[in-house]
């Protein structure tokens, strides 16, 4: 009987799923929905992800119909005890993990276990800073919109609607951005440094490069 099982289903019992480390995405200039359904699938196939500059991400629609929609969220509520919920997040990040939640079926256990996967954050906290961040060219603004059509950046919209943190991330984001600026400008001082010595040496190093080519580096 297992052997007979083994053949109708062996990509269950035999293939594992393999899965990268955690994947860091930029949510600068992503449209919120697009970005926010393809992650959804990736949290579900096992993916961990996590969103940073959750401010940055944008909503088709001007300012004013996306802050009127939202005074329509925000009118929802249970009826004799408020307090009870829905909860209107305020924050981007927050309102970003919300939107995925409602993408993975969370009220079940595979769901739950998938929203557990994902991180979202304004700015771009340590360690993120120093880690490889992605975009998602299927989800960019300059991709799906057309052009002439009215947006909004999640932040701005988020600070019209009671987020209080708006001034203390952008100042963050300024001396991260400083900081990264200071980073890159040495590193490229050291790899003209390095090349510079390598076209000094090149003459002697003619041998070892041809032997190490022979061995196949």
């Amino acid at each position: 009987r297992r052997e007979q099982f083994v053949s109708v289903f062996p990509k269950i019992l035999l293939s594992t799923m393999v899965l990268e480390k955690p994947i860091v995405i930029d949510c600068r200039d992503h449209l919120h929905g697009r970005l926010a359904s393809i992650v959804a699938k990736e949290l579900l196939a096992g993916q961990k992800v996590v969103l940073v500059r959750c401010e940055e991400m944008v909503i088709s629609g001007s300012l004013v119909r996306n802050q009127t929609k939202y005074a329509q969220f925000r009118a929802k509520h249970m009826n004799t005890n408020p307090e009870r919920g829905p909860f209107h997040f305020r924050s981007p990040a927050r309102i970003v993990w919300r939107t995925i939640r409602g993408m993975v079926h969370q009220k079940t256990a595979r769901g739950q276990a998938a929203i557990g996967r994902l991180s979202t954050f304004e700015g771009i906290p340590h360690p993120y800073d120093k880690m490889k961040r992605k975009v998602i060219p299927a989800a960019l603004r300059v991709v799906r919109l057309k052009p002439g059509r009215n947006f909004c950046k999640l932040g701005d919209l988020a600070n019209n609607v009671g987020w209080k943190h708006k001034e203390l991330v952008d100042r963050l984001e300024d001396k991260r951005r400083a900081k990264s600026e200071a980073f890159f400008q040495k590193k490229k001082a050291a790899a003209a440094l390095k090349a510079k010595a390598e076209e000094a040496a090149a003459g002697e190093l003619a041998k070892v490069n041809e032997t190490l080519a022979a061995a196949g580096y």
